[in-house]
């Protein structure tokens, strides 16, 4: 298996690539005091991310920056459909839209999904949107 690439006929496919091994310590423990607690990362939630994008959408469309809802797919590179999503979102009753938009993800762990969310949203009247997201509230 020494022969070099270059000796080899022209139809051969072949793959050359360079590997390297790479060795693993031992994890050793030092005595002595521990570490600090690492600083829990938080930032906005992903939900609350795409409800203001929902609000900043429609307030493009109204502006007349944009035609339509298509046309912010287009250039955001999103589907229709996905705008569609984005602002159904805004069909929440405002109380349930500010409790959203102050929802944290803490260390990477969202507290709900858009698309329990948008369940929400399709509930029908605001009343009923309370109670679902009350019960939606209840699981995180």
């Amino acid at each position: 298996m020494s022969a070099s690439p270059d000796s080899q006929p022209a139809d051969a496919s072949l793959v050359s690539a360079h590997f390297h091994r790479v060795r693993r310590a031992k994890v050793r423990l030092r005595g002595g005091a521990p570490p600090p607690p690492r600083e829990v990362a938080r930032r906005p939630a992903h939900v609350a991310r795409m409800l203001a994008l929902a609000h900043h959408v429609e307030l493009a469309i109204e502006r007349g920056l944009v035609a339509s809802a298509a046309d912010v797919a287009g250039q955001l590179g999103f589907t229709r459909a996905r705008v569609t999503h984005l602002l159904d979102l805004q069909l929440l009753a405002p109380d349930i839209q500010e409790e959203v938009l102050f929802l944290e993800a803490v260390d990477g762990a969202e507290p709900l999904s858009e698309r329990g969310l948008r369940a929400v949203a399709h509930a029908g009247t605001w009343e009923a949107q309370r109670e679902r997201w009350r019960e939606l509230k209840a699981s995180f």
